[in-house]
């Protein structure tokens, strides 16, 4: 399917909606993922975009110490850029931060796996100012996206 023109420029995909961190944010977060990337002529990276959100925003619910969670979608350079800020803290304490990335780390093996199928990167850490607690992000190169579901 070839993309209208528009879909390729930096500036054509740049949506950063907020979620309660609840129950059915994951699944708001699945269905606004869906309809943007179609709206912008990326209906073939949708299902890999799809399930990292989807995973991402769970963990990011199940973590979040604020009512809300922060989702951003952009399309840059040819890839989908994921990010997803919760308000859970960094620890302090050396065991307690290296304990809660251990549960952060298995609670994020799925999006892990899709990431790497789809030969992208992903990662946690603080998240930058001016927002505080944690981000999660993950790259999907639209070149090599397009064949996940091939694979």
């Amino acid at each position: 399917m070839n993309s209208p023109p528009w879909a390729e420029s930096s500036w054509a995909l740049a949506y950063s909606p907020t979620f309660p961190a609840a129950p059915q944010a994951p699944s708001i977060a699945r269905a606004a993922t869906r309809v943007i990337l179609r709206a912008h002529g990326l209906a073939d990276v949708v299902e890999p975009a799809v399930q990292v959100v989807n995973e991402l925003a769970t963990c990011a619910c199940r973590f979040a110490q604020s009512a809300e969670v922060y989702v951003s979608l952009r399309y840059r350079d040819g890839a989908l850029r994921v990010i997803l800020y919760d308000g859970h803290p960094r620890h302090t304490h050396p065991r307690l931060a290296a304990a809660c990335d251990t549960r952060r780390h298995s609670a994020l093996r799925v999006p892990a796996c899709v990431v790497r199928a789809c030969g992208g990167d992903w990662g946690f850490g603080a998240a930058r100012e001016p927002a505080s607690g944690t981000r999660m992000w993950a790259v999907l190169p639209r070149a090599t996206a397009t064949a996940y579901l091939g694979g």
